[in-house]
């Protein structure tokens, strides 16, 4: 009888051995996707999960505008997924508008994981910026080069209305220059001193996902 339950009981203890090994043997499950998302308020939030912007591409350029130099530093080109496709979207549909040539130039979106970017990071520094959901991109030049006009007179005007009423079309907010004397053909792009060198969007935060 004490041989019996003792064969028994190597036979289970057998079996869920086995069955360990075979659920280490077993491949990890994929890890779940972090969802980007804008916390906060632009002037006042953080970024969780934030996708970073590439360098360059064959669209768009970018440029630290404190420094002016190209490519822009990493840390201050990252933002949610949604603004990263949208910033490659205008990117594409303005070469498809106008062909090849110069390329779009980007400047920042925000910090790896949002706060604060202030004068600290250089320049003038941003009142917003903070969530991932702002970014920079310069206006065209007229002589074609891959940098921000340095006076409103070096501006292409017919690129950059272009581009104005382009980023308009999904934007939260377009805020220009007070003297690039582009045409505001939506409510939501509105006037903002500094900004003669480059335009500033803001895309809607996205509805949380339930």
């Amino acid at each position: 009888m004490d041989l019996r339950r003792t064969s028994v009981l190597a036979l289970v203890l057998g079996s869920l051995a086995a069955a360990s090994v075979q659920a280490q043997q077993q491949p990890a499950p994929p890890p779940v996707p972090c969802q980007s998302r804008a916390v906060g308020k632009p002037w006042h939030g953080r970024l969780v999960c934030g996708v970073q912007l590439p360098a360059d591409g064959d669209t768009f350029v970018t440029w630290n505008f404190p420094l002016h130099r190209s490519p822009n530093d990493a840390f201050r080109r990252w933002g949610t997924s949604q603004l990263v496709a949208y910033v490659e979207q205008i990117a594409a549909d303005y070469r498809t508008r106008f062909g090849p040539g110069p390329r779009l130039v980007i400047g920042d979106l925000s910090r790896p994981h949002g706060g604060s970017f202030g004068k600290k990071y250089g320049g003038l520094g941003h009142a917003s910026h903070q969530n991932g959901l702002d970014v920079d991109i310069a206006y065209p030049r007229i002589d074609g080069l891959e940098r921000p006009p340095d006076t409103p007179n070096q501006i292409d005007r017919v690129r950059a209305q272009w581009l104005v009423d382009r980023a308009a079309r999904d934007a939260q907010f377009v805020f220009i220059g007070l003297h690039v004397h582009l045409r505001r053909h939506f409510k939501r792009v509105q006037l903002l001193a500094f900004h003669d060198d480059q335009m500033h969007v803001r895309i809607p935060k996205p509805a949380p996902v339930p």
